[in-house]
């Protein structure tokens, strides 16, 4: 006796209304996300522009190196780092949120613009981040 295997559970199809409601809440999540990463960025920016005019404070001799709890290398390194984590989670939250909503209603895309744009943003503050250790 030959069995077939269960067929995988199909989403139930979704009335108008209701797949309407589902799209405003994806767009939410992906505004959201796009929040994040404006947030993210600016952190990561700033990190590193503190940094570079620091730096280039420092080569020109107008700024003394002055010993301190927090040097300005220090402080771009923990902005840099706050923007990375920050992102991280939120991408991560967002995925989440997107497979919640892919298992309870079917419908949510697996690839997200916003998605995308948090990934290259991941990667410039990766950069900023090997960028500020690396150089003394």
């Amino acid at each position: 006796m030959v069995s077939t295997p269960p067929a995988a559970p199909t989403a139930p199809r979704l009335d108008a209304a209701t797949r309407l409601a589902v799209e405003r809440t994806r767009l939410a999540y992906e505004r959201t996300l796009m929040a994040w990463v404006r947030t993210s960025a600016s952190l990561i920016t700033f990190g590193f522009t503190i940094y570079k005019f620091f730096e280039f404070e420092r080569t020109t001799g107008a700024l003394p190196s002055a010993p301190g709890a927090l040097s300005p290398r220090t402080f771009a390194l923990l902005m840099i780092a706050v923007g990375l984590m920050t992102l991280v989670m939120a991408a991560v939250q967002h995925r989440q949120s997107l497979a919640a909503m892919r298992a309870e209603y079917g419908e949510a895309p697996s690839l997200s613009t916003a998605g995308l744009t948090a990934m290259l943003f991941t990667l410039l503050g990766v950069v900023a981040l090997v960028v500020v250790l690396l150089r003394r």
